[in-house]
């Protein structure tokens, strides 16, 4: 089976995609502070956003394998139990960082307005879903996953400024 992330390097359309309206881009996997995970876990950037976030795989292991994102404002919050969740919740809902009641009517207006800026939003995500082999789950069901990752297991992946030993501010609360 091929990695996701080969797969995004060699499909145009999907990278593309995940770069907008996703804000994911492999080439920005450099964090620009020192940072650790309380528990001592391996910390891994990979890929990053347009406003300085990281995203980290966490532990040992390889694309299953939890993803933390940590912002360039002192916040983070593990969103995803492995590389392909990450991707659904980045193709179904790209504006998962304004969803902070995570309800069905709040997606449905930040929704609305993407589409309005990309009406083919929905082709393209298709097409990129297809081009990675990814099935899609409904925008309740990866909302909810993410609430449920950042606020349970998410107890576990603690992110750390070195320098200071302090601890990122949690980006999603229960």
């Amino acid at each position: 089976m091929q990695s996701l992330i080969t797969a995004i390097a060699e499909h145009d359309e999907a990278a593309g995609f995940l770069a907008w309206p996703g804000d994911f881009d492999l080439d920005r996997g450099d964090h620009v502070e020192d940072v650790h995970l309380a528990s001592g876990a391996t910390l891994e950037g990979f890929a990053g956003d347009g406003a300085g976030g990281t995203y980290f795989l966490c532990g040992d292991g390889g694309e299953e394998r939890p993803v933390l994102y940590a912002d360039s404002e002192g916040g983070a919050a593990l969103i995803a139990m492995g590389l392909p969740e990450l991707l659904q919740l980045f193709l179904v809902a790209p504006w998962w960082r304004g969803c902070r009641a995570f309800s069905a009517e709040e997606s449905g207006e930040l929704a609305a307005e993407y589409v309005e800026d990309m009406p083919d939003l929905e082709v393209r995500r298709d097409r990129a879903a297809a081009a990675l082999g990814l099935e899609l789950p409904t925008e309740a069901e990866v909302l909810a996953r993410l609430r449920k990752v950042a606020t349970e297991a998410g107890k576990d992946f603690i992110l750390i400024f070195t320098p200071e030993d302090e601890p990122y501010d949690s980006l999603i609360n229960d």
